[in-house]
């Protein structure tokens, strides 16, 4: 069972990950990108946010993709997979910077993910003054993704929810500005119900 933790920096998806990694013991945990070693030097191009071309960056971020499909997912699509990030981020922060349609997107990403979707995407949503306070944080040192500004990341939130809902593809939304310990559970209920689903 292959699960998509989504959402723009900060919100929170990867503690939840990591929860949810240390609840089911089983669980095979990865990312997009750098869930592999190509993935690895791929994510250190991207955050460096040093490629001139737009499309440049859509390309490797796929190639990225295929990779770790072929490598992680396809292999191990009988366990539980959490996966931080996956093809809705790729989509989202591709529209955000524009001169790309949702359908081409969709087409290139199915093309990369071998037409194999996940079967539960984890979205979290926060709101303007959330993303404000945990990116100016003393302690958070900005990538390069992160500096384009809040009103870009915004923008991707709202295209990573607008493309959620043309797809075919279960999914949860999460208040990400609720407690850690509330969305966890909101998520651990989810799972389990889609486990016991699995095994009838």
């Amino acid at each position: 069972m292959y699960l998509l933790f989504e959402g723009i920096d900060t919100c929170g998806k990867t503690t939840q990950l990591n929860l949810i990694a240390d609840k089911f013991a089983n669980a095979i945990t990865t990312r997009e990108p750098g869930g592999t070693a190509f993935g690895q030097h791929a994510r250190e191009i991207l955050l460096q946010d040093s490629l001139h071309s737009k499309r440049a960056e859509l390309l490797l971020f796929l190639a990225d993709r295929a990779e770790h499909y072929a490598q992680i997912v396809k292999p191990n699509r009988d366990k539980l997979i959490l996966s931080d990030r996956g093809f809705l981020s790729g989509i989202g922060y591709a529209l955000a910077n524009g001169d790309f349609d949702f359908e081409h997107l969709l087409e290139l990403n199915q093309f990369a993910l071998e037409e194999q979707f996940p079967d539960l995407i984890i979205l979290f949503q926060t709101t303007m003054e959330t993303l404000r306070e945990r990116t100016s944080a003393e302690d958070k040192e900005l990538d390069g993704i992160e500096l384009r500004g809040l009103e870009y990341l915004m923008s991707v939130q709202h295209h990573m929810r607008e493309s959620l809902e043309k797809l075919d593809i279960p999914y949860l939304l999460v208040d990400a500005t609720d407690t850690i310990n509330n969305i966890h559970e909101n998520i651990v209920m989810r799972i389990n119900r889609m486990l016991q689903n699995q095994a009838n």
